[in-house]
């Protein structure tokens, strides 16, 4: 007798996830979840946004990791709430960690709340975090192609960041390549070429997701 033990536990996450979203809408409070490989650059991805969109709306961050607090320091440094969530060695956060975090955030006051997912390209597409939108971040050294290896996380994301463009002619990366590959798998999905630490495309990245953040 085979028993699948997947299935309950994504519908009591499933379940919890749309308690999270009732109240996120009620707060008028929107939510990305930002997917992507350790070192493809999500913090420094979030802290350039935080850059871009601070000056219009109240922002808070929830990072997960499997440990330490490392970034979610480097996000209070500027200033915004940020709480941490050490998975302890889960490779993905699911909805009941995520309850614990915005608890402690106080949603009346807040327009954005940016998640950024335990680094792995498998896990978090499964679990459904009350997000308005997931979104991809994958950085130029990964290589073109991740699409083909990964496909479900870009077929996921509302959007797709390729990060760390300025590192384009030290690598062997297919730009057409990877773009067409993007384009067959989520044609609907924009494609945001950036460089985060340097501020290259980060304002039309952060241009589509404050007219999300506006809508809610």
């Amino acid at each position: 007798m085979k028993l699948d033990m997947k299935q309950p536990i994504l519908d009591k996450n499933d379940a919890l996830a749309a308690q999270l979203r009732q109240r996120f809408a009620e707060n008028h409070v929107y939510v990305v979840d930002l997917l992507a490989s350790p070192g493809s650059g999500k913090t420094s991805t979030i802290l350039a946004t935080i850059e871009a969109l601070r000056d219009e709306f109240n922002i808070a961050v929830i990072e997960g990791d499997i440990a330490s607090s490392v970034d979610a320091e480097r996000i209070k440094a500027q200033g915004i709430p940020a709480v941490q969530i050490n998975t302890g060695g889960a490779c993905h956060l699911e909805s009941a960690m995520l309850k614990r975090a915005v608890d402690v955030l106080d949603l009346e006051r807040l327009d954005l709340i940016i998640i950024e997912n335990v680094g792995n390209l498998v896990c978090p597409t499964d679990f459904d975090l009350g997000e308005n939108a997931k979104v991809m971040i994958l950085s130029v050294p990964e290589g073109d192609d991740k699409p083909l290896k990964y496909p479900g996380v870009f077929q996921i994301s509302e959007a797709i960041i390729l990060n760390k463009v300025d590192t384009m002619p030290v690598f062997n990366f297919n730009e057409e390549a990877f773009r067409a590959s993007v384009m067959q798998l989520n044609p609907m999905a924009p494609l945001f070429p950036i460089a985060a630490t340097k501020g290259t495309g980060v304002d039309e990245w952060a241009t589509w997701l404050a007219e999300r953040v506006r809508q809610a």
